[in-house]
């Protein structure tokens, strides 16, 4: 890995932003689509590593994936045996595997070397329990073997999903193809991070069709047929997270288009998340525009649905006017890395103050001086190492090609908008 000098602002940012389409989306639609009853179109998906691999473990199984112009189109196929790389897509290594179980025939799993010790025995245990046999040798981790039986039973599952809410959209976006559709009930005594992230797969199972609900006992998917169809997907809000950071760094002004006035997008957060940290935030007709002062302040919050934004908001409260107490992120020492033992090291090696605690961080605002910064192939590290280079000289990130998981071109990105 070559190391890149992050590039230090010497005037306020004046930029506009366009951003690529959600991975969330992008990732359950292409599912979906895989196992609708007539072909889709996706307009506008992104291309990212982690689409990638989900497009291609698709088209492996069986499915015809094809790309018309920045268009896919999905076309359903029989499923068959397979060897699927997740690389360290979340996504990939716990929304496949329900599909996997469909198969006719046994679909090996496998990724990255850190995708080996995320956590996966809650989606095991949560499929074994709907009927579908898996070969994991007792590790509960990757890599394992589903022996597809082309059907899946379904019925009721118990599972305790408070490390990740993926495992519980992980069974839910494939259940309308099982013969007893599914009914999830989260047995955890803490509760299911992320909540938007399970309102976004009930709102795209719904809009195919799907009967699909939340109520007091969990959620539920009735057995049925899934819709094709056209699907346009919205920008990566949490993707706008390090530019419009970088207004508030540089006391400056980003735009970004097309911000849905309706989103299920835990992104969208952000607009009341950066104005208590001292932006001015407005939407424009369909942009929002975020102005800062140039004076970053401290934040509290519990942000235990919108984790995605955390590590960018780490990297405002190191630079903030006060010190910034962040809760509700103990999920996140499952992610791509240990996210908060990621950020209390390369925040102190670049001689910050920060706290770790069982369920976030506190940040106490010192002066910073130049240093390496390690992503640990985390793409979210990367750019809040970034963020910190707007203000500090001589921050050097180890790996910024880890951006490309979701950023097809991060630096090119970051550079255009320090140009203007």
């Amino acid at each position: 890995m070559q190391s890149w000098p992050a590039p230090r602002a010497h005037a306020p940012v004046d930029a506009r932003v366009e951003l690529p389409g959600s991975k969330s989306l992008t990732n359950r639609l292409l599912l979906l689509a895989a196992l609708a009853a007539s072909p889709s179109r996706l307009v506008a998906p992104l291309r990212a590593r982690d689409t990638v691999l989900m497009a291609d473990a698709l088209r492996g199984l069986g499915v015809d994936v094809r790309d018309d112009g920045t268009d896919w189109v999905v076309t359903p196929g029989e499923l068959h045996a397979a060897t699927v790389d997740t690389g360290l897509a979340g996504t990939v290594m716990r929304f496949v595997p329900p599909v996997a179980g469909l198969a006719d025939g046994p679909v090996a799993f496998d990724g990255d070397e850190y995708a080996r010790v995320r956590p996966m025995a809650t989606l095991l245990d949560g499929l074994r329990q709907a009927g579908v046999e898996i070969e994991d040798g007792g590790r509960g981790t990757l890599p394992f073997t589903v022996l597809g039986r082309g059907a899946v039973p379904g019925g009721r599952v118990g599972i305790d999903a408070s490390a990740s809410s993926q495992f519980l959209s992980a069974l839910l976006l494939a259940a309308a193809r099982f013969d007893k559709g599914i009914e999830v009930t989260h047995t955890g005594r803490r509760a299911v991070p992320s909540q938007p992230h399970i309102d976004m797969t009930l709102d795209v199972l719904r809009a195919a069709g799907v009967d699909a609900a939340a109520d007091s006992g969990g959620w539920r998917v009735a057995p049925g047929p899934i819709a094709g169809g056209d699907h346009v997907i919205e920008p990566d809000l949490s993707n706008a997270a390090p530019f419009l950071a970088a207004a508030l760094v540089t006391g400056g002004t980003v735009r970004v288009p097309h911000w849905p006035a309706r989103t299920t997008q835990p992104g969208d957060a952000l607009r009341d998340l950066l104005a208590r940290m001292g932006a001015d935030v407005r939407l424009d007709g369909d942009d929002l525009v975020v102005t800062g002062t140039g004076t970053v302040a401290p934040l509290d919050a519990d942000l235990r649905d919108v984790s995605e934004t955390a590590t960018v908001l780490v990297a405002l409260a190191a630079l903030a006017d006060g010190p910034s107490h962040l809760t509700g992120l103990g999920h996140m020492r499952g992610h791509e890395t240990d996210r908060l033992a990621a950020l209390r090291a390369e925040l102190s090696a670049l001689g910050g103050d920060v706290d770790e605690h069982a369920d976030g961080l506190t940040i106490r605002p010192r002066p910073l001086h130049a240093g390496p910064w390690r992503a640990y192939a985390d793409h979210r590290m990367a750019t809040a190492g970034a963020v910190l280079g707007l203000a500090v000289d001589g921050v050097e990130i180890d790996d910024i090609a880890s951006t490309t998981k979701t950023l097809p071109d991060f630096p090119g990105m970051w550079s255009a908008m320090l140009a203007g």
